[in-house]
């Protein structure tokens, strides 16, 4: 990709669907099931770096409960956490 406007796009495409897919409480791995594209895939999207068809744009926006024109909204992607994040402890009460 060398194409500027597509890389923002992209960048742009792939905050949304991470931003909403976290909203809803989804898993990556659910999302793809549902969406029935691969893991590996939407990784790849959510970090802007694979171009994404039409087609796969409304099975996520579906999956989500969006329009698809709103994975198009202008966001930015968060600075990226290295390593897995932490599990929640369980408090005696």
């Amino acid at each position: 990709m060398t194409d500027p406007r597509l890389e923002e796009v992209l960048r742009y495409i792939g905050a949304n669907v991470r931003r909403i897919r976290i909203k809803r409480g989804m898993t990556q791995q659910e999302l793809a099931d549902a969406a029935g594209v691969a893991l590996r895939f939407l990784q790849e999207i959510e970090r802007a770096k694979s171009n994404i068809g039409v087609g796969v744009l409304v099975k996520l926006a579906d999956v989500l409960g969006v329009r698809p024109g709103v994975l198009f909204r202008q966001r930015e992607l968060p600075p990226v956490k290295r390593g897995r994040p932490r599990k929640a402890r369980l408090r005696a009460q």
